[in-house]
């Protein structure tokens, strides 16, 4: 059973981390200080922040601050469009910007099984020798945290590419509000009553994209790990033409949606479909460490994925939940997602009733794959084929049948296409095989638009096109791991998803 750190364990962790020998791979250090105060350090400042409640959400105040604010830019549009960031990779924290970072750094520590330190890792930082890739996230630099958002079709305004942002945790509350939820009681995201869609509503309803008329149904697409600086010029230069079609129909955030910290998988799915952040809804990360239970969880890996909601937290909702006490005659689906908690149709569901998926049996001759990826990369492979089957899922419902089981028109349908996360890892988000998964995903796309088109309901449907991260290529020569200097230090620890630190627990 893991118990909490001994006084002094947390500050002799932070100097072992922000030793200048450290510097090319530790980019910050946050830590909850006590009560509502918390804590942003680097080796050329600190800055100390006190939380406190404004309506729903929190203000920040600076309490202290030593030497530079690590912090000190939280600006949106920074490397905003590719030739932006391709003019400054690798920037330092000096050069760096930090989207809504005392939120993200406040709200992890909400949750009971919030590490004692949280390390940002540098955008250069290749974690090559951890097994990393190319491409990498998980910081809140605007370049890992920034996700692409298009919303497009019925009730939506056409706004073009306004030079704006959202949050991931806007989504859920703002496809609500399209399908006609109406606000009722909640909770906000500091824990205070506030009329919400949600039981919990971290988010807020992105009214002014939205024009009054309700959508009778919606459909998401979450490209996994796509950076959208690369998305956007791929649609803009004729490589996505079915994304190019959903931006042209409606409105693309071109500064992005902001992930929540961690900048993972898992975190933000859920924060995607929960209006939640990872503090909130419980799944913290792709792997953390509970002192309650005295073991490590782990959520993102193929023996865990279809019952990784077992730590979602009861009081949260997620979108599928919300329609069906909305409505109960609602109809929803969920393919290839993790969090599909009150989903009709989920394919994780139909994987732990054992039920006949009709995978495909090997990746060749797939349709929309690129084939001179699939033939050597083994992870190209295997997304292609389960992003192949998720497209046939979306279709087959859509089309009224899948697999000999016939199913009503969904008022939701949310579809995780992996194959982007997969090949952004490899090559880096600049790459050729990047690239390819961009466009072996966006005809995906268009294979549920022309479903949908014959359905004879696309003109009733509003669409959204959603990552849960974005990516940034990393430095393959600036590589390096802070275990190895916490370890010769002799400090206590445990470090999770590589870089949530807990003290004194072996």
């Amino acid at each position: 059973m893991g118990t909490s750190p001994s006084p002094g364990s947390s500050d002799r962790a932070v100097e072992v981390l922000l030793d200048p020998a450290l510097d090319p791979i530790v980019d910050v250090v946050m830590r909850r200080v006590g009560g509502d105060v918390y804590e942003a350090l680097a080796p050329d400042g600190r800055v100390q922040v006190r939380r406190s409640q404004e309506g729903s959400s929190w203000a920040f105040e600076v309490e202290r601050m030593e030497g530079r604010n690590p912090f000190e830019d939280q600006s949106t549009d920074r490397f905003a469009g590719l030739d932006a960031e391709l003019a400054q990779r690798w920037p330092d924290r000096r050069r760096n910007s930090y989207p809504f970072a005392y939120h993200q750094m406040a709200q992890l520590w909400d949750s009971p099984t919030g590490p004692d330190l949280a390390v940002l890792h540098t955008p250069a930082h290749n974690w090559e020798d951890q097994g990393g890739h190319r491409g990498e996230h998980g910081s809140i630099g605007v370049v890992q945290a920034r996700a692409p958002f298009v919303l497009a079709g019925a009730g939506v305004r056409a706004l073009g590419r306004p030079e704006r942002a959202c949050r991931l945790v806007d989504v859920a509350p703002t496809v609500l509000a399209l399908l006609g939820v109406e606000p009722g009681d909640g909770i906000g995201e500091n824990g205070l009553p506030r009329a919400a869609r949600l039981a919990r509503q971290d988010g807020e309803v992105l009214e002014d994209l939205l024009d009054g008329r309700r959508a009778e149904h919606v459909v998401g697409f979450l490209m996994d790990g796509t950076n959208p600086n690369v998305l956007y010029d791929a649609a803009d230069r004729g490589e996505a033409p079915n994304v190019a079609r959903l931006m042209a129909m409606g409105t693309t955030m071109g500064h992005g949606a902001m992930a929540s910290f961690p900048t993972a998988t898992l975190a933000n799915h859920t924060g995607i479909l929960t209006g939640c952040h990872p503090g909130h809804h419980g799944v913290i990360h792709n792997a953390w460490y509970d002192r309650a239970l005295g073991r490590q969880v782990i959520t993102n890996s193929p023996e865990t994925w279809a019952t990784s909601m077992q730590w979602l937290r009861p009081e949260v909702e997620t979108i599928h939940q919300v329609l069906h006490r909305h409505d109960p005659g609602t109809f929803t689906v969920a393919i290839n997602e993790m969090c599909d908690v009150g989903a009709d149709f989920s394919t994780f569901e139909q994987m732990r009733r054992r039920a006949r998926l009709g995978f495909p049996r090997q990746p060749e001759g797939i349709p929309h794959s690129t084939e001179r990826f699939v033939r050597p990369h083994k992870d190209y492979a295997w997304y292609t084929q389960v992003d192949h089957h998720g497209m046939l899922q979306a279709t087959g419902i859509w089309g009224g049948s899948f697999l000999g089981v016939d199913y009503p028109l969904p008022r939701f349908t949310w579809v995780n296409f992996a194959l982007t996360d997969s090949a952004f890892h490899l090559g880096g988000p600049h790459s050729e095989v990047a690239r390819a998964s961009i466009a072996d995903t966006d005809a995906r796309v268009g294979e549920v638009l022309e479903a949908v088109e014959a359905s004879g309901r696309f003109d009733e449907t509003a669409f959204f096109v959603v990552a849960d991260h974005g990516m940034e290529e990393s430095d393959p020569a600036v590589t390096g791991d802070w275990d190895v200097a916490l370890r010769s230090a002799g400090v206590d620890f445990r470090d999770e998803a590589y870089g949530f630190i807990y003290l004194d627990v072996t």
